[in-house]
């Protein structure tokens, strides 16, 4: 086991200290790493090397970072466009961080644009079978809202109405009659999760990964379009054009739509003194949970 000391944080300057044990621990440079993304993971590209570096943001997330690798393996043995990773023992653990080597994929993000090339890709993997040398978890839509609320640093009041809003989310979840087939889902099937590359799109990022309700994966562009106001009606009508079922028609899809709001919130909570900008969002988005209606649109983080 690398290590490092963070004292107990979990930050864009924390996480640099983690990535430069992880790259000494298997012989790469970690010097000049670009900081993609903050969040239950921090992701970094290595400078001078093909490589992407996840870490997570503490232990509870080692079983979901094997479970990580496991996942683009299987999808990649099944000729599904999936993000590979390096082929070398991981996760490894790193002062109590689990991280991950990923080959870096050359091409741009996913954008509003690529809305119907994420539901082609999400009808493809919901058509897929379990797979047979390991098992897929069982989806649990709200086991990281509380270990958020609890490790938070806003206010009292807000963490009360948000583990209100969720013990009344968990039972409001347990009357959902779901239409569609258990599948293989993602688990966090938005545009940003997909890379558009010359020989076309990849889907990336298996954290969430599980064996649930396909309707998990489109209400999150659902959530996206009704709540967060990120997607135009013609956008959003393109997804349902190609995946061929519209979430939204569905009497369960309230529910849905409530448990991402409250995930959506809590993840940004976790990083409120990151910046200004992520404390005002933060608010935004609790105008929301507080309200039991949008307010006003959400902005992407």
């Amino acid at each position: 086991m690398a290590t490092t000391d963070t004292n107990g944080r979990f930050d864009s300057t924390s996480a640099v200290a983690v990535l430069a044990a992880a790259c000494a621990a298997v012989d790469r440079d970690s010097d000049g790493a670009e900081l993609l993304r903050l969040g239950e993971n921090a992701i970094f590209r290595l400078r001078d090397s093909a490589c992407v570096v996840r870490i997570g943001r503490n232990m509870s997330h080692w079983t979901d970072a094997a479970k990580e690798v496991a996942v683009s393996a299987w999808l990649v043995a099944h000729d599904f466009p999936a993000a590979e990773a390096l082929e070398l023992p991981q996760p490894l653990e790193v002062d109590g961080h689990p991280v991950t080597f990923w080959k870096h994929i050359h091409g741009r993000n996913g954008s509003r644009q690529d809305v119907g090339v994420l539901a082609e890709l999400l009808r493809e993997l919901h058509s897929l079978k379990a797979p047979e040398d390991f098992r897929l978890p069982e989806r649990d839509v709200l086991d990281r809202v509380r270990p958020r609320i609890e490790s938070s640093q806003v206010s009292a009041a807000d963490k009360r109405l948000l583990v209100e809003t969720c013990e009344r989310l968990e039972s409001e979840l347990a009357a959902v009659d779901f239409p569609l087939s258990p599948a293989p889902t993602h688990g966090d099937a938005h545009v940003q999760n997909l890379m558009i590359t010359d020989s076309g799109p990849v889907l990336i990022d298996f954290e969430r990964f599980s064996w649930g309700q396909p309707e998990w994966d489109l209400a999150t562009t659902a959530t996206e379009y009704r709540t967060a106001g990120w997607w135009t009606d013609a956008e959003y009508a393109r997804f349902v054009d190609v995946y061929g079922f519209d979430v939204t028609e569905w009497s369960g899809f309230g529910v849905l739509r409530a448990v991402n709001e409250i995930n959506m919130t809590t993840w940004i909570m976790q990083n409120v003194r990151e910046s200004e900008e992520i404390a005002a969002e933060y608010e935004t988005r609790m105008r929301t949970i507080r309200a039991g209606k949008p307010v006003s649109a959400w902005k992407p983080f």
